[in-house]
């Protein structure tokens, strides 16, 4: 299986494995039509007996699995279970102790530092706390994402423009995040991962702070862009929201894996 890095797509399988999307009208590949995903033999990203440790009691210790391109995973567990530990170390805020992470062609223990931006690009990333500028409107914080990626067709406003409009803010263009629903907050920060078209979408605890209708609409936002062919890694301690996802279960307890 192929990635073409310049415009972040993956190169389908032959036509007779094409379905369409019934949320985006994009076409997307796959042995499973009801979930309307696809799995390609060689994974995408791959962690390798990854181990970082905080203290004596507190990290994570020998995980090890991997995520194929279309897929949407869940990392489960409890607070202090390791989930935000390990997306920091799969998006390079943090670097393995022991063990190896690969994503796409990147493989982190040999990576020169010119490479982390490029390595960097392959990732989306919808943190927990948001990180959105407040004195920034939605169209200027994810503008300012777009301007990090100078291959994609386009200028960054424009991009930035289509990434809302895609995440349904077509017309919140102008405002700043303190004037945004909780729900269109997320949505803002969803539009400026999903902005460069990453292969991996990373996703901290992205409903935990939201009430019932509004983490269904997100979850549902989520579920339309994994139809769309990008791989999702969503930490959760509420994975019964994402069902409607039929999403491939992680757990983790005490920064061990208990559970694929």
């Amino acid at each position: 299986m192929e990635y073409s890095k310049q415009n972040q797509s993956v190169i389908a399988p032959p036509p007779d494995h094409q379905i369409e999307s019934p949320d985006l009208g994009e076409s997307v590949t796959g042995n499973d039509r009801e979930s309307l995903t696809w799995r390609s033999s060689e994974p995408l990203l791959k962690l390798l007996n990854v181990t970082f440790r905080w203290t004596a009691l507190s990290g994570i210790d020998g995980i090890t699995f991997a995520i194929r391109p279309g897929e949407f995973v869940l990392l489960e567990g409890r607070t202090g279970a390791g989930k935000t530990t390990l997306l920091e170390l799969i998006s390079m805020e943090l670097v393995p102790m022991a063990g190896d992470i690969v994503l796409e062609r990147f493989r982190i223990s040999e990576l020169k530092p010119r490479s982390l931006p490029a390595y960097r690009r392959c990732i989306g990333i919808v943190y927990q706390d948001l990180r959105l500028l407040e004195d920034r409107s939605a169209l200027e914080n994810v503008r300012l994402a777009a301007s990090c990626e100078g291959n994609l067709p386009g200028s960054p406003k424009m991009r930035a423009l289509k990434a809302l409009a895609r995440v349904g803010l077509s017309h919140k263009f102008h405002s700043l995040p303190g004037e945004l629903s909780a729900g269109e907050q997320q949505r803002t920060a969803i539009a400026r991962a999903l902005v460069n078209e990453p292969l991996l979408l990373l996703a901290d605890e992205p409903v935990s702070n939201l009430d019932g209708e509004t983490a269904a609409e997100v979850v549902d936002l989520l579920r339309s862009v994994n139809l769309a062919g990008t791989a999702i890694l969503v930490a959760t301690h509420q994975h019964e929201r994402f069902e409607l996802c039929r999403p491939r279960v992680i757990r983790l307890e005490q920064g061990r894996m208990v559970e694929d």
